[in-house]
């Protein structure tokens, strides 16, 4: 028999085929009992999916869920020409940022290009401590394990390098033109599609370690999006094309890229481009760091990752991983 959270993703993978599912046939093949095919159902309805019944034809999954895949995954990296990642997949998990930072913490071995995405995060987490919604298998829920060796300072812009290996990633999948917000968002058409967390341990001179983690809204339930404070959207209402395994390779391919590119000459080479792709180039912007804010013109970023606010005539540039910034209100 197979362990209780092994069971529930049976079910849900057999679900996952299309089609009615037999109670009876699933109860069969996992050597459990209708009522506990009932209750492992139940359980998955509680986590955001469609699952409904018809007498005498069993369950059906109304919405398909692309699943994760560590085999599919691979071979969609190996056609990449890359190798090097060692990706990892977990059905549920508090945060994958939290199960790496753990790691980092327990001082387990794990290798620069480390891997861990899941299906659902309990506790998914955004900048400044907000909640990142994280339904089963509606999105992306991606953490990726960075050892940086020049310390803390040379780690302040990788949230912009960040940004651009979403936009790659993206458009080479889909042909979509994302916007990026600083320092860490990705919009279509000024609604939020993704977001970016970067955490760190280490010596201000010393090597440090990285989680950079990264959420992406794929297909997006109703029922989770009311808890979301801000314009969004998901890919599946700009492409039909989704392949959750793929996207995965494509991320940590393009990531790796942005990284040895970053590591070899900071933003010399990326500030630019991310400039051209400013979701609020030339508007009137909002700073904000709790204690204080203040208006300006976006300008972009510098070459360091600043953001550039002109006031007054002046153009000046702000850093700092709790600073906000949002569209002024009119």
């Amino acid at each position: 028999m197979k362990a209780p959270d092994g069971n529930k993703l049976a079910i849900l993978n057999a679900l996952n085929e299309g089609g009615f599912v037999s109670g009876q046939a699933l109860g069969d093949e996992l050597g459990i009992s209708r009522a506990a095919v009932s209750k492992h159902i139940q359980s998955l309805q509680a986590m955001g999916l469609d699952v409904f019944k018809v007498t005498g034809k069993g369950y059906c999954l109304n919405n398909q869920v692309g699943l994760l895949n560590q085999q599919s995954i691979q071979q969609h990296y190996a056609e990449l020409g890359a190798n090097t990642a060692n990706i990892e997949v977990q059905p549920l998990i508090d945060s994958t940022n939290s199960e790496l930072m753990r790691r980092i913490q327990a001082k387990a071995a794990l290798k620069s290009g480390s891997v861990i995405v899941a299906e659902m995060q309990q506790a998914g987490r955004g900048r400044r401590g907000r909640v990142w919604q994280s339904p089963f298998g509606a999105n992306l829920y991606y953490s990726y394990f960075w050892r940086l060796d020049d310390g803390l300072q040379a780690a302040m812009g990788v949230s912009i390098a960040v940004g651009l290996a979403v936009y790659d990633a993206i458009k080479a999948l889909y042909g979509i033109e994302v916007e990026l917000k600083w320092p860490n968002d990705i919009y279509i058409n000024k609604q939020k599609l993704a977001g970016v967390l970067v955490e760190l341990d280490g010596q201000p001179q010393g090597p440090c370690q990285l989680v950079i983690g990264i959420g992406i809204n794929l297909n997006m339930p109703q029922s989770a999006s009311q808890y979301i404070d801000q314009a969004w959207t998901d890919l599946s209402q700009h492409t039909q094309q989704l392949d959750k395994n793929q996207l995965v390779a494509s991320l940590t391919y393009c990531l790796e890229q942005r990284l040895a590119q970053y590591r070899e000459n900071g933003l010399q080479t990326m500030y630019q481009q991310w400039n051209a792709l400013n979701a609020f180039a030339g508007q009137q912007v909002e700073l904000n760091t709790g204690h204080r804010s203040w208006c300006g013109i976006c300008e972009g970023i510098d070459a360091h990752g600043g953001v550039r606010i002109r006031q007054d005539g002046e153009v000046k540039s702000y850093y700092g991983g709790e600073i906000s910034l949002r569209k002024a209100q009119a």
